[in-house]
């Protein structure tokens, strides 16, 4: 009679929720309009906050990447002697774009009655220039402008504001290792000229690196030709981990070879957990709301006693009841789900425009700019976040069904229609 199954047929007439007379049941009603929005509204609040979480993720992992390399070879005693060999090994990896040597002491600036310890990092700037993006960081002056031999020096602006110094200004670099002379053990010093400001806007690094050209520290820190190590740029960051591991085959020096996911290892554990754990949280939000489909199904089967009881001494079996409510309460789901998911998607794709309008409207800024470093709700919606929350979403809603749906089953025809 039908070109599909009666129980498909029976569960979408019953989601219309109308009475044996032939009226609608305004409170199954809304108690199943309440569900499908709270299905909608969880699945939206999932997408778009997962997909602004990974837009934050990206943002610092792109900062942090504009300092860090993908991977670093570094000498196992702080020193890499034969450094050119190493960097002629590394390059017959297809997959290493760049490579840049460096050095990386500490160190102490003082300017005037202010003094500041800082990472100093020796670096050939073309060379840097191919395996980070400090040129796009630069806020005042230029990375070429570290000459060998000019002892010129490049500051973080946290930095450069701590010492309260600017561009053009001469600041003294003490070296931790000292000069030994008759009368005691005295300090190594020299005098920088600042000749550029540059801020990534991580703390971390605007307010305790330096940048000078790698002769000049090799000199400050007596190295003669070694370096700390070589700093290597891949065709595909998320790739270095394994690229690391195959470099071993290809180094033939005593060194260490560390990626950037090692280098960050707890920031980036602790952002993945805290991902996690806003999904199960919100997620929380989408098991309330497919759990009221509960609430609607009892009621439903309730409601529809006697229908069940005609539909079972019609030959139908529990099996075929059970049927007809999970397809009542996954249409529910269902409608709810895609809903949530298509206004998700819109507002993860449109955060941007959306966010604005919103702090315009009501004379207020969520992120401000004298405050965080990112001052803008930044979005990277993933495809595979929407396939997960959309699925996740669905099994919970299937399960929702079945407390009902057996009952449903477990009808008695006789006592069903003893009052009919």
């Amino acid at each position: 009679m039908f070109p599909f199954r009666y129980e498909l047929w029976i569960g979408l007439r019953y989601t219309r929720a109308k009475k044996r007379n032939g009226g609608r049941n305004p409170f199954i009603s809304v108690i199943s309009l309440i569900s499908l929005l709270g299905i909608a509204l969880g699945v939206a609040a999932l997408i778009v906050v997962l997909s602004v979480m990974n837009g934050f993720q990206k943002e610092l992992r792109t900062r942090i990447l504009g300092v860090a390399s993908h991977i670093e070879v570094s000498g196992a005693g702080g020193d890499l002697a034969d450094w050119t060999r190493v960097v002629q090994e590394v390059a017959r990896h297809p997959r290493v774009v760049a490579a840049a040597p460096y050095v990386q002491q500490q160190g102490m600036l003082a300017y005037d009655q202010q003094v500041r310890g800082v990472m100093v990092r020796g670096i050939v700037p073309q060379a840097e220039e191919r395996v980070a993006d400090f040129e796009r960081h630069m806020k005042v002056g230029r990375l070429d402008l570290l000459k060998p031999g000019e002892f010129g020096i490049v500051l973080g602006t946290e930095l450069a504001r701590a010492l309260q110094v600017d561009v053009g200004d001469k600041v003294t670099l003490i070296a931790p290792q000292g000069l030994v002379t008759p009368a005691a053990v005295l300090p190594r010093l020299k005098q920088f000229r600042v000749v550029g400001l540059f801020e990534v806007g991580m703390f971390e690094f605007d307010s305790g690196l330096a940048l000078v050209d790698m002769a000049d520290a090799q000199k400050l820190y007596r190295m003669g030709d070694a370096v700390s190590g070589v700093r290597l740029k891949v065709d595909d960051l998320f790739a270095a981990p394994r690229i690391a591991r195959e470099l071993l085959r290809f180094v033939d020096a005593d060194a260490y070879i560390t990626d950037w996911t090692r280098s960050h290892a707890n920031f980036f554990r602790a952002v993945a957990i805290e991902k996690n754990m806003m999904f199960l949280i919100l997620l929380l939000i989408v098991a309330v709301a497919a759990f009221n489909i509960v609430s609607t199904l009892v009621m439903a089967v309730t409601d529809k006693q006697a229908d069940i009881a005609i539909l079972r001494t019609l030959g139908a079996s529990p099996r075929s009841i059970m049927q007809v409510f999970i397809v009542q309460g996954a249409l529910i789901g269902a409608v709810g789900l895609a809903a949530g998911v298509a206004g998700g998607v819109l507002l993860a794709l449109n955060i941007d425009v959306v966010v604005p309008a919103i702090e315009h409207a009501f004379g207020i800024h969520f992120l401000a700019k004298d405050v965080y470093y990112i001052s803008e709700l930044p979005s990277d919606l993933q495809w595979r976040d929407v396939g997960v929350i959309a699925s996740v979403s669905f099994v919970l809603t299937l399960l929702a069904t079945l407390y009902p749906s057996w009952r449903a089953a477990r009808v008695n025809p006789a006592e069903a229609l003893r009052y009919e």
